[in-house]
């Protein structure tokens, strides 16, 4: 049978959680032992080497792609099945569509996106999960979150976690650490957020709350380092944190490459994410694997995703999330014991498992 896959997501220099998720995952089902042909549609053409043993289909189109110009491609020339892994389905399908829905956080804090984004967001899923023969959730949280809000079928979707890449562990150079910190300018003290800076992720109250510690904290150097792309609604962030008087103590490396995201989460005091939803939070366990200490959220997917591994606040409330921090900071044997619990945690998750899954889900289909 042929299967297409929307790869258009998976083709980026800086990929985010999306794009992240719709590479590993297609590279994990190529490395599937499968009868099955695998086709995989493009915006524009990708290594070669990044995706071996499908068939590249590329069809480059300026604007409206996906209901434009993928959907005259499933018109002329379908496969038996489409597999959407992080986009919206093309408004001409096969009958057998697959999609995957990560999250509905527009629903649960509106105002942590801009207007058009909200409406856009909530069309597309309704679409999406309605012109779908089957769809999938990376959470439980986010399956439930479907059929509150949506109506849909608790028999249509199917939870696949998605996994971790297996090259992210610990640092164990402290001369690499050493480097990255330098490189960004961030002193050897210091807890990190890892994400897009958007309000969704509760950036304001993780300032606050580490406002707070810096009062209590006898480190005279210790920092918050936000790392990640700018996103929507964070232009008065840099004044809010001035009106604290942390400018020097908060830093924005910007957007993290790979080589140099390990060496920052193995180098950190803990990994504060405090996010007021999340469909899944990949984050947190890039941060376990690389043995750093989690502080995240006891909402959304959050507590299910960082297990035993993690402390859970109230990403609300301001005081608990600096009380945590203390915590990590003055609680060497608490670092270790969640240092344990979060390699622990991390062997439940793997792309190879959330291939298989996928692969379930596909073969019930065609059959």
């Amino acid at each position: 049978m042929l299967v297409g896959i929307d790869a258009s997501r998976a083709v980026t220099d800086r990929p985010t959680g999306t794009e992240t998720y719709s590479q590993r995952l297609i590279q994990a089902l190529l490395q599937l032992d499968s009868d099955h042909v695998f086709r995989l549609y493009f915006r524009s053409a990708p290594s070669p080497t990044h995706f071996e043993g499908a068939e590249f289909c590329v069809i480059p189109f300026p604007r409206l792609w996906t209901h434009l110009r993928l959907s005259s491609e499933m018109a002329l020339r379908p496969p038996d099945l489409l597999f959407v892994p992080s986009h919206v389905v093309p408004l001409i399908h096969p009958v057998h569509t697959i999609v995957t829905i990560h999250d509905l956080g527009y629903l649960h804090f509106p105002s942590a996106h801009p207007w058009p984004q909200r409406i856009h967001l909530d069309l597309s899923t309704r679409w999406s999960t309605r012109a779908a023969s089957q769809v999938l959730a990376d959470s439980a949280t986010t399956k439930a979150d479907l059929v509150r809000y949506y109506g849909i079928d608790p028999q249509k979707i199917t939870v696949a976690y998605p996994g971790i890449d297996e090259s992210v562990g610990p640092v164990k150079d402290h001369s690499q650490i050493q480097a990255t910190l330098r490189k960004h300018a961030i002193s050897e003290d210091y807890f990190l957020f890892l994400g897009t800076i958007q309000p969704r992720k509760n950036i304001r109250r993780l300032v606050d709350a580490f406002a707070q510690v810096v009062a209590r904290s006898a480190t005279p150097e210790l920092q918050l380092v936000l790392a990640g792309k700018p996103g929507w609604l964070c232009e008065d962030l840099s004044e809010h944190i001035a009106t604290l008087g942390l400018t020097d103590r908060v830093v924005f490396p910007g957007y993290v490459a790979d080589e140099d995201k390990a060496p920052l989460l193995s180098g950190a005091l803990g990994f504060l994410f405090p996010s007021l939803h999340e469909g899944f939070g990949l984050p947190v366990l890039e941060a376990q694997a690389c043995g750093c200490p989690v502080v995240t959220s006891t909402t959304s997917s959050l507590p299910e995703v960082a297990g035993e591994g993690a402390l859970l606040v109230d990403p609300q409330d301001v005081d608990a999330i600096a009380a945590a921090a203390i915590r990590l900071a003055g609680a060497p044997e608490l670092r270790e014991e969640l240092r344990a619990r979060g390699f622990a945690n991390i062997e439940r998750f793997s792309w190879q498992i959330c291939a298989e899954t996928v692969m379930r889900v596909v073969e019930t289909k065609l059959c």
